[in-house]
């Protein structure tokens, strides 16, 4: 078998874009996100979905509402672009959920484009633990007995 005579098979010839950092207030796509991040250097789409479960603790959740503050979509751009510069990835978006949600609703979609699988999963793990640990958006859960509770209040 002869040595490839092009470039580097895993490096990109463009630098990483950030192509969808939004929060809304409507359903959430997960075609939208895959399609804006699919790019023809890359053989690695990583795909995070977040769904509602039925239950939280061990307690069972009946349905949520998430909040954001003012600067979210700001906040959100921000980690976008700092997960981009951290991992050799084409493309990358994230969109969050905000509103009343059901169990089984998608609350949140990231998904990442590298030249390889490992690289697109270690990006969009980065990019989804990043988002729920800084971006300002809390979640107010209801239970079956009637009892609420709000998490990732600062």
């Amino acid at each position: 078998m002869s040595e490839p005579t092009t470039g580097s098979t895993s490096e990109l010839s463009t630098s990483a874009e950030v192509v969808l950092c939004d929060v809304r207030d409507e359903a959430l796509s997960v075609d939208e996100v895959l399609g804006l991040v699919r790019h023809p250097q890359c053989g690695g789409i990583a795909l995070f979905v977040g769904v509602v479960r039925d239950h939280d603790h061990g307690a069972p959740v009946t349905a949520l509402d998430y909040s954001a503050h003012p600067s979210v979509v700001d906040a959100l751009a921000k980690v976008c672009q700092e997960v981009a510069e951290r991992h050799p990835v084409a493309r990358l978006g994230a969109v969050h959920r905000v509103g009343h949600l059901e169990i089984g609703d998608m609350a949140v979609v990231a998904a990442v484009s590298a030249p390889h699988r490992g690289q697109a999963f270690d990006a969009c793990r980065d990019l989804i633990d990043t988002l729920k640990s800084t971006v300002p958006i809390w979640k107010h859960q209801q239970f079956t007995d009637g009892s609420d509770e709000w998490v990732g209040l600062p």
